[in-house]
């Protein structure tokens, strides 16, 4: 009898319905004005990611043939057709919610203006700008058949010009001018008129003087094109142990600079006769994703665009809360962890409370140690300040610094090499695999006894995407949770001895195992037709014997509901597969990023905050942790925050296997309710002593058992013939 097989979602398609979700951010006309404009800026910066790591890895994947089908699931030729076919449909929305958000501008007296729209006052003080602040910036190109076309930089965006020489029997030449962002900025705001804003691009202030910079080599500028190239932005990193990790980083970041380019982007108004000297030049052909846009590339500038009009037109931010217990200055930090396990909820509550946990100890004479690992620092960090202070004040301090961390390498390279200066004790990770765990480990002595206390989350110690992150981190005593740290901490600074845990879940040593058990437990209990539920709240759900082992106890019975900010390969609530599964993701002003994993257990909930995601890289080739969670009022307070994220109904989209990221409706009798709005306004009346959830994970449940037909009860698509 022939093996059923089961369904996934592709990683990558599953990725641009993410990526979708967005962009519908950005057409949302309940969103402030100024935020669509920005979530325009984090769908292209999204995007050119996307092709930089995930589309490039495909392409190296062309040369395997029959053994990349099996490491993907799909050829990779007929994936990257149809990567193409859903960017060039999302370029299209794209363009059409850009149009949609100028004209909702102008209707605020804001505009965004070009070259051909400017007014004779505009002209000259646009002319003068460009002298003044652009023109040194500008090193112009001219190119034509004979020469080699210069080189293009991976994500930075260039003009592509056409130029007229005064010499009629001249051949056809070239310009190519880099924009240059930084160290100008892109959106120039000019002189208003009265209440009327005006802003307008950087590239239309070069081309509206186009012919200063040309004519005095001959030429006249008669138009102008935006292109983009993205390049391959993985590095390789080979087991060369003759150099160390610093030098073989610095090495990878400077090969990433030359990737093999993996898609070209250009205005589709460009000439055909631009388009195919451009192409033939830079040797792309059709097949390397050339994707035709709108008149401006680099989209990702718009995360920046400036604060004009009323403030009504960008979102109210309110201040981070004081978490209840660490709202008085006069008492230490560490005495109160001593007292009970503190949860934090973060941009909900506020992020400097980890900060002045640290500045504490690194002034606390009690303390001896510190331990950490560092994935992102911000770039003035706050928390390396501290960390220096603590050796400053006689502290040991032993740093974990990731070097491998994506796009962030030089930064933290900057950052080793600072702390080794000052006098940090340095680890550079751990051969093979890269540390993602977010752990800080305090050691003090008082009355001969050592006393432990731990930092485990789900984000990163940086106070600058605390305010846009949505994530949860835990401040422990508990010698059950100190002591595996402690072990922890022991295996990075000694690779050879290595641990057994009984109460962390770590990987890649022992978290697929644990978290399988604890599934097939719920099966357990499902067949003995007792209550089996499970909640996950990830980022990406990929890996292939999670997702069936999931499958498996929906079909025992089992109720699961997911909560995916991002990838999900696990195709819910499909007959005779995943009836019993049920999927959202969220995506609203603040970025979904922490993991939370509860499992009934036969009512004795297993509760875990965890560094990682469901996917091979995080449970078999990094250094994760799942910390299990046990005070009671902890506890509650996690399943209390589920129960705001799975009543969503204004941000919440249906995971289904046809990606249709359909919002989840407003049932009959339920209030209207946006998931970060009300989770900030849990912790305000929890601060202010009034308890607003009572919560067991049973009701949970049954506010989201209601089905859509639209949505759910899909069949699984069947396996086309020859295939």
């Amino acid at each position: 009898m022939a093996k059923k097989i089961l369904p996934y979602v592709n990683r990558e398609i599953s990725w641009l319905s993410f990526n979708e979700r967005v962009l519908q951010e950005a057409a949302d006309v309940t969103t402030p004005l100024l935020e669509r404009l920005k979530f325009l800026g984090i769908f292209s910066n999204n995007r050119d990611e996307f092709f930089r790591i995930r589309v490039a890895t495909v392409k190296r994947m062309l040369p395997l043939g029959r053994r990349a089908i099996a490491l993907i699931g799909t050829d990779p030729n007929l994936l990257l057709f149809e990567i193409q076919q859903k960017v060039i449909e999302q370029q299209h929305r794209f363009e059409e919610v850009y149009q949609e958000i100028l004209d909702e501008l102008r209707d605020n007296n804001i505009f965004i203006i070009n070259e051909k729209q400017l007014s004779a006052v505009q002209k000259d003080w646009v002319k003068n700008y460009f002298f003044d602040e652009v023109f040194s910036e500008l090193f112009p190109i001219v190119t034509d058949e004979t020469k080699k076309f210069p080189y293009l930089k991976d994500k930075s965006g260039y003009l592509f010009i056409r130029l007229i020489s005064k010499n009629k029997n001249d051949i056809q030449r070239y310009g190519v001018i880099e924009v240059p962002v930084p160290p100008l900025k892109r959106f120039i705001v000019l002189p208003a008129d009265g209440d009327t804003k005006f802003v307008m691009l950087l590239d239309d202030v070069i081309r509206f003087c186009m012919n200063d910079i040309f004519s005095v080599f001959g030429y006249k500028a008669t138009e102008a094109y935006n292109i983009k190239l993205t390049r391959d932005a993985e590095i390789d990193i080979d087991n060369d142990f003759s150099e160390n990790m610093v030098e073989k980083i610095s090495k990878g970041i400077k090969k990433r600079q030359k990737g093999q380019p993996v898609r070209l982007v250009f205005d589709g108004k460009i000439p055909k006769d631009m388009l195919k000297f451009l192409m033939a030049k830079i040797k792309l052909t059709k097949k390397d994703n050339p994707i035709p846009g709108g008149r401006y590339h680099n989209f990702k500038d718009f995360i920046k665009f400036p604060k004009l009009g009323a403030k009504e037109l960008v979102y109210n931010h309110p201040h981070p809360l004081n978490h209840p217990r660490l709202n008085s200055p006069n008492k230490s930090i560490l005495k109160t962890i001593l007292e009970g396990d503190i949860l934090l909820n973060y941009p909900y509550q506020n992020f400097d409370h980890i900060i002045s946990l640290l500045r504490e100890a690194s002034i606390d004479p009690r303390v001896q140690s510190i331990k950490i690992t560092l994935y992102r620092l911000a770039d003035s960090s706050k928390i390396a300040n501290a960390l220096i202070n603590a050796v400053k004040n006689g502290k040991s301090v032993t740093v974990l610094m990731e070097l491998r961390a994506r796009f962030d390498e030089e930064n933290n390279i900057y950052w080793s090499d600072r702390f080794q200066e000052e006098g940090v004790k340095v680890i550079f990770g751990v051969p093979g695999l890269k540390v993602h765990s977010k752990l800080f480990l305090i050691t003090a002595r008082e009355g001969g006894k050592e006393i432990n206390y731990v930092h485990a989350g789900t984000g990163n110690f940086n106070e600058n995407t605390a305010r846009i992150y949505s994530d949860t981190a835990l401040l422990t005593a508990d010698p059950r949770i100190t002591l595996e740290v402690k072990r922890l901490f022991e295996f990075f600074e000694n690779n050879f001895r290595t641990s057994e845990y009984k109460h962390l879940v770590v990987a890649p040593f022992n978290m697929r195992k644990k978290f399988l058990a604890l599934i097939q437990k719920e099966i357990y209990f499902a067949k003995k037709k007792q209550p089996a539920r499970i909640i996950l709240k990830l980022n990406n759900l990929v890996d292939r014997e999670m997702i069936n082992a999931l499958y498996k106890a929906s079909k025992a019975g089992v109720k699961i509901k997911l909560i995916v900010r991002g990838i999900c390969s696990l195709g819910a609530n499909m007959e005779g597969v995943s009836e019993n599964i049920y999927g959202i993701s969220i995506v609203d002003k603040y970025l979904e990023h922490s993991r939370i994993f509860i499992f009934n257990h036969g009512g004795e909930e297993k509760v875990f905050l965890s560094s990682a995601d469901w996917m091979s890289r995080n449970l078999d080739n990094r250094i994760e942790v799942a910390i299990p969670v046990y005070d009671p009022k902890v506890k509650q307070e996690i399943k209390d925050l589920m129960l705001i994220q799975l009543s969503g109904n204004t941000k919440a989209r249906l995971l289904d296997w046809k990606l249709q990221n359909k919002y989840r409706p407003q049932y009959k009798g339920e209030k209207k309710v946006r998931t970060q709005n009300e989770t900030y306004e849990y912790f305000l009346k929890k601060g202010e002593g009034k308890t607003k959830f009572v919560t067991s994970i049973l009701p949970t449940f049954e506010i989201v058992e209601k089905k859509d037909p639209d949505n759910h009860n899909d069949k699984p698509p069947k396996k086309k013939k020859g295939k």
